[in-house]
């Protein structure tokens, strides 16, 4: 847009949001400020679309993530200016692993990573969306949106009674929403056992490695990011929670029978005043395109937190959506471009995923499977390549 159709537009989008004017139509809206989100805001706008992203929180917070990425997205993020600048974003090229009785292990990582919060990294993309025209609602719900067949449109309904028409739709909600009940994806029908919890620490670790420890029914990940700090997630279970009654009687209960995580959680200095939580975390497979939306990040699949790269594969996936939209045609070519390029690259990694996953969190198994990195390193070697990809 030139700088009288960005005047336009923000002279009718203030209108509507005093209930001036009638609904607008949009061309293309993004549920969900999360990477996919923000990263398909970012390009569709550089390219001269008209975005509106709606996020439901407010800029900048906290969001349960491993805040691990592997270097897979670096090129990507770099080149498009989308990696803050002026930090010690931590290069993390050793993996640590230790079962649930503490005994541990490490080796060396192909291609790395680094560290960084989703605080840090949200905000910054969040900013370059906005610098190149994306339009961003903050502290607003998506309540509902409807494919309309007679229109070839979608409609969405605000928490604030605003309804927005919009030529397209990317998904880009997350984990678990309302949304997925509203539109009465299969998944969401199936409980799951899994929450997630997360701090940030200080403490004193070595900066240059991400650290998986388990503990019976979990494991917990540990990695560095900027300022000195270091990122604290683990994968419980709402049973232990129910049994504990509270999250720090589950850590004392389970996560602390592991010698590394007691360690840890005495000698560190926590910085949140209360965790983070998100509960009925689910690996179960979802489709890229439902409702003719087209689902990215996690909303598309979640991969299992031990891979490492969920927030690499929401990058990717944010920006093959944007790919997809670009690319045009009717909406049968777009669907079809952006289904068959997330199956090609992400459904066999997310498979392997939730398969590796049984050989954590119990003590037979993840004994089993300390030994066999340190005897064969080959093996962990190959489970990492596989739930990884080629740098894009």
């Amino acid at each position: 847009m030139d700088c009288l159709e960005n005047l336009i537009f923000d002279k009718r989008f203030n209108l509507l949001s005093k209930g001036v004017l009638q609904p607008e139509n949009i061309h293309i809206s993004i549920i969900g400020g999360g990477l996919a989100g923000l990263v398909s805001a970012y390009l569709l706008a550089k390219a001269g679309k008209q975005v509106l992203l709606i996020e439901k929180k407010k800029y900048p917070f906290h969001r349960v993530c491993g805040e691990y990425i592997s270097n897979e997205a670096k090129g990507f993020l770099k080149d498009e200016g989308l990696l803050p600048t002026g930090m010690d974003l931590p290069h993390i090229s050793e993996f640590q692993f230790s079962d649930t009785v503490g005994r541990q292990t490490t080796i060396p990582l192909d291609l790395g990573g680094f560290g960084v919060s989703r605080f840090v990294l949200d905000e910054h993309i969040y900013g370059r969306a906005k610098e190149v025209g994306a339009r961003i609602l903050e502290g607003l719900q998506v309540e509902n949106v409807r494919f309309d067949k007679e229109t070839d449109s979608f409609e969405l309904e605000l928490s604030d009674h605003r309804v927005i028409r919009s030529e397209h739709v990317i998904g880009a909600f997350g984990k678990r929403s309302k949304l997925d009940k509203v539109l009465e994806r299969e998944f969401i029908q199936r409980r799951s056992p899994y929450l997630g919890v997360k701090y940030h620490i200080k403490t004193d670790l070595p900066r240059d490695f991400v650290a998986l420890h388990n503990f019976t029914g979990g494991y917990c990940g540990i990695n560095a990011i900027e300022n000195d700090r270091f990122n604290l997630c683990y994968l419980g279970s709402r049973d232990q929670l129910r049994e504990a009654g509270s999250i720090p009687e589950m850590e004392r209960m389970f996560l602390w029978k592991n010698p590394k995580l007691q360690r840890i959680f005495n000698e560190s200095e926590f910085l949140f005043e209360k965790p983070e939580v998100i509960n009925e975390i689910n690996f179960d497979p979802k489709q890229p395109v439902e409702n003719h939306i087209l689902m990215a990040g996690d909303a598309a699949g979640l991969i299992t937190p031990l891979c490492g790269n969920g927030m690499a594969i929401a990058i990717q996936s944010g920006k093959l959506a944007a790919e997809a939209l670009l690319r045009g045609g009717d909406r049968f070519t777009i669907e079809s471009n952006y289904a068959q390029s997330w199956t090609e690259l992400f459904k066999w990694r997310l498979w392997v995923g939730r398969n590796v996953q049984r050989l954590f969190g119990s003590r037979g198994v993840s004994s089993f499977t300390r030994t066999l990195i340190a005897k064969v390193p080959l093996v962990a070697n190959q489970i990492i390549r596989n739930t990884h990809g080629q740098p894009f």
